[in-house]
């Protein structure tokens, strides 16, 4: 029985895109009578069927070779697309986390949304991310996986927009999804552009011909700087992070899947391509560099913050950069193994402060605090989050690092050391939210907030015991991470370190809130993310500006002046010959032969001249 469900394993995206299917009925108010909350209802029972079918299907797949499905898509001349799915315990695991968060976020949003009307049109853009990301993991072909990376973009746009009667909301969802596609155009080129060198865009064929290939350095840089594009724009790696703090315009429910497993969707696709970047040093000299900055770089942003959703945004960014970092150094396992501990870690603490946003109506954390005996729940889920998301043994994050951190040590100790600093700023940042939050006394926004109703505490305590008891369950699978255990030590000392600092700073009545300790110059390069906006609107927004208000000029005074010119000529000439027909053949023939010996002189003016002079 269990060997049927794996085999259907194809079918879990379907159940999502069914749901999506279903859920438009509701989205143009085509259903009137019932509301549009049938549509959520459905969902959640899609989602549920496929985290069922997923979790019947890995125990089949566990420890077995994968298998390989190739279902024919399009046949011309020689060109021959054929959609691989491959059905491994990877893959069919990575299903049962997305269903599993998407079916908590799904169960968040009911509650989250009870009193919105867009019930219909959100749960089917939930649904199509649902069905995307599932699609994105079972399929072994880089040709596809781009076009469900472009669908899982249209998403994004879509449900940052949901509220599109907001003006705001429209300009984050269409800044988020420009940037978004300066990365997929170039990750387009080296797609393209790899398929004559390989002659395949099968993930597993691309790696054995990564084997024994032999390229140019140049031809294999460009192309694997180009494949890096896309998932530098999809992880909001530095210097493409900006759509990410957008897309916090959007519903806080589409945020935890946001936040969590869809940024990581161009990680996983990254990973994929390690073998194909491993051609060209400079390709992986470049991710490194790229993860290096964003971690570091989104760390000290996020304690700059004063929106708790942006503060959470930078460290996404900033783990998202450890994957980069773990990839470019050919350390795949460990890449995988952080991007399972992140997302459950990620999407919890999300979670948990979206409860308080609801409630208190406000998302600055300047004016929150004194929470902690008003919202026991949410503080403890919160800190849940935050200890699975940095390394505080026996928690899952603390294992990913570990791995990370010991395989780093061996062959890059600067980055080990770049590791250990992230991780103690991520500890501060995540408990200085916790201690603006939770700590001090209560303020006027905060006075009156209880928990949130069931719907959205069922969900957040469900996570916060996976997120517990996720180390037990990576012993028992057999498949929890190892390492040094003096890098270990470090790694508690960093995360205690950085924990016990930013305690003692916001939990103290006596230092007065804002902290200003900083030059008050770098306070705000942190504040203004390195002033990257300002940088953008001074040289790319300045220069396509220019760029378009030239053209404007050029089509407005030149182009319009020469086909202004010609029709009037046209008309002209039309009213000219108007007068000329009197209807007599003998005046006509007079002018045909008058014009006749006119052009014979002229294209016999050369030599007339001659026989002159």
């Amino acid at each position: 029985m269990l060997q049927f469900f794996t085999e259907m394993s194809w079918l879990i995206p379907c159940y999502p895109f069914v749901g999506m299917l279903l859920s438009i009925l509701w989205s143009p108010a085509i259903i009137r009578r019932t509301g549009p909350r049938p549509a959520g209802y459905i969902n959640l029972l899609m989602t549920f069927v496929a985290l069922l079918h997923g979790v019947l299907a890995l125990p089949a797949t566990w420890s077995q070779a994968a298998r390989h499905i190739e279902i024919s898509w399009l046949q011309v001349a020689d060109l021959k697309l054929t959609l691989p799915l491959e059905i491994s315990s990877l893959t069919v695991g990575a299903m049962v986390l997305l269903t599993g968060l998407n079916l908590l976020a799904q169960l968040y949003g009911v509650g989250y949304l009870q009193m919105d009307w867009g019930w219909g049109r959100f749960y089917t853009l939930m649904a199509l991310f649902e069905a995307g990301m599932c699609g994105l993991v079972l399929c072994n072909s880089l040709f596809f996986s781009y076009i469900v990376l472009e669908i899982l973009t249209l998403g994004t746009y879509l449900l940052i927009g949901v509220w599109f009667n907001q003006p705001i909301v429209v300009t984050g969802a269409r800044d988020a999804f420009l940037t978004k596609r300066v990365g997929d155009l170039l990750l387009l080129m080296g797609v393209l552009a790899l398929y004559p060198l390989s002659g395949t865009w099968n993930f597993d064929a691309l790696a054995q011909w990564a084997q024994t290939a032999e390229i140019d350095p140049k031809v294999a840089a460009l192309i694997g700087l180009a494949l890096i594009a896309g998932p530098i724009g999809k992880c909001a790696q530095f210097p493409l992070h900006l759509w990410l703090d957008e897309a916090m315009e959007g519903p806080l429910p589409s945020t935890i899947l946001r936040n969590s497993v869809v940024v990581a969707t161009g990680a996983w696709v990254l990973i994929k391509l390690a073998p194909v970047l491993a051609l060209s040093p400079i390709a992986l000299s470049v991710t490194i560099a790229i993860g290096m900055i964003t971690a570091i770089g989104g760390s000290l942003i996020a304690i700059a913050q004063i929106d708790v959703k942006r503060a959470l945004s930078y460290s996404v960014s900033a783990y998202m950069g450890l994957v980069f970092i773990a990839v470019g150094t050919q350390h795949i396992e460990s890449a995988y193994f952080l991007l399972l501990t992140y997302a459950i870690a990620m999407a919890l603490l999300v979670m948990s402060v979206g409860g308080i946003i609801l409630n208190c109506i406000t998302q600055d954390l300047t004016q929150l605090g004194g929470l902690w005996s008003r919202r026991p729940i949410a503080g403890l889920t919160f800190l849940t989050g935050a200890a699975g998301l940095i390394a505080l043994p026996p928690l899952g994050g603390f294992w990913a690092l570990l791995q990370l951190v010991s395989q780093l040590w061996l062959t890059h100790p600067l980055l080990a050391i770049l590791l250990l600093a992230v991780n103690a700023l991520t500890a501060f940042s995540l408990m200085r939210i916790f201690g603006l939050v939770f700590g001090g006394r209560p303020t006027q926004m905060t006075v009156r907030a209880p928990e949130v109703i069931w719907e959205m505490t069922l969900p957040t305590v469900i996570l916060a015991g996976f997120v517990l008891h996720l180390p037990l369950v990576l012993q028992v699978l057999d498949i929890r991470p190892t390492g040094d255990a003096n890098l270990a030590l470090l790694l508690f000392w960093s995360s205690f370190f950085g924990a016990s600092l930013s305690a003692l700073i916001y939990f103290s009545p006596v230092i007065s809130k804002p902290v200003n300790w900083l030059w008050t110059p770098l306070r705000n390069l942190f504040a203004y993310d390195f002033y990257t906006p300002k940088l953008y609107r001074s040289s790319v927004v300045f220069s396509v500006d220019a760029l378009s208000q030239i053209t404007d000029w050029f089509d407005r005074y030149f182009v319009d002046s020469i086909v202004n010119f010609v029709g009037l000529a046209s008309l002209f000439s039309g009213e000219t010959l108007k007068y000329n027909n009197t209807g007599r053949a003998q005046f006509y023939m007079l002018t045909i032969s008058f014009w006749v010996a006119l052009i014979a002189i002229l294209m016999n003016w050369l030599s007339l001249s001659q026989l002159v002079f």
